[in-house]
C-alpha cells in the first residue's frame, strides 16, 4: 500500500448514526481530520462523546455512512468486506481489556497475530522474541496471561500489536486498569517502538497522567472535534 506523501488518516464531513428509523442518532458530527505518518496523537474528552466509535471506524471495525476516511491512501466509504481485511492488516490494535487468550503464553499471543501477515515461520519466532524483549518480558515469554501482572498483560498486547511493524496503531484506553507507574510504563513503550518503526498512535484516554507523550491532543463534546490543541494547553488546564 502506497501512501508515500499522504497522511495516514484523513477525513473529511464524517457523521455516523446508531439504529434505524426513529431509533436512528447521531453520534459523529462532520468530522474533520488529519494524521500524519509518525504523528503520536492522543484523543480525549467526556464518556459517550464519540471517541470510541470514530476509532472503531478509522480501525476498519465498523462501516463508513456518509464522508470520507482514508487510511494510508485508501478510501474506506463503499469499501468491501476484503478491502477492510487488506487494510486492517496494516494496522495495531490495543484495547483496555487485553484481549489476550488464556490458553496461550505470552509469546503464543504475539506469533498468533504474525500468522496473519504470512511472515516465514521461522521469521515470526525470532520477532515475536525480538518484540517481548523490547517490552522488557524477555523472562516471561512463557508466562501465561493468568501468571502476569496487569501491566505486564497490557506489554504482551503493545508487543502483540507492533511485532508485525504495524503502519498505524490504535489504542483505546490502554491504561486504564492500570496504576500510574505500569500505566506510565506502558505508553513510554509505545511511543519508544512507535518512534523506531515510524508509525503513527492515535490513542483514546481519560488518563490525564499520560498526555505529556503525545505530539497533539484532539478533544472530543458530543459528537464533534471540539479542539486541537499542543499538549501544554491541556496539561495546564
Amino acid at each position: 500500500m502506497n501512501s508515500l506523501g499522504q497522511p495516514t488518516i484523513a477525513i473529511q464531513n464524517l457523521d455516523f448514526y446508531y439504529g434505524q428509523g426513529n431509533l436512528r442518532k447521531q453520534t459523529l458530527f462532520d468530522i474533520n481530520l488529519e494524521i500524519n505518518a509518525g504523528e503520536i496523537v492522543i484523543m480525549t474528552g467526556p464518556s459517550g462523546s464519540g471517541k470510541t466509535t470514530l476509532l472503531t471506524l478509522i480501525g476498519c471495525l465498523r462501516s463508513i455512512q456518509t464522508g470520507s476516511l482514508k487510511i494510508l491512501g485508501q478510501e474506506l466509504a463503499g469499501a468491501s468486506k476484503e478491502q477492510m481485511i487488506q487494510i486492517r492488516r496494516y494496522v495495531g490494535y490495543i484495547f483496555q481489556a487485553h484481549n489476550l487468550l488464556k490458553s496461550l503464553t505470552a509469546k503464543q499471543n504475539v506469533l498468533m497475530s504474525l500468522e496473519l501477515h504470512s511472515i516465514a515461520i521461522a521469521q515470526t519466532h525470532q520477532q515475536a522474541e525480538t518484540m517481548l524483549t523490547e517490552v522488557g518480558l524477555a523472562d516471561r515469554m512463557d508466562y501465561y496471561p493468568a501468571n502476569l501482572s496487569g501491566g505486564q498483560k497490557q506489554r504482551v498486547a503493545i508487543a502483540r500489536a507492533l511485532a508485525s511493524h504495524p503502519k498505524l496503531v490504535l489504542a483505546d484506553e490502554p491504561t486504564a486498569a492500570l496504576d500510574k507507574k505500569s500505566g506510565r510504563d506502558v505508553v513510554e513503550v509505545m511511543q519508544k517502538l512507535a518512534k523506531e518503526q515510524g508509525c503513527t498512535i492515535l490513542l483514546v484516554t481519560h488518563d490525564n497522567r499520560i498526555l505529556d507523550i503525545a505530539d497533539r491532543i484532539l478533544y472530543m463534546e458530543d459528537g464533534r472535534l471540539a479542539s486541537q490543541s499542543g499538549t501544554l494547553a491541556l496539561t495546564e488546564g
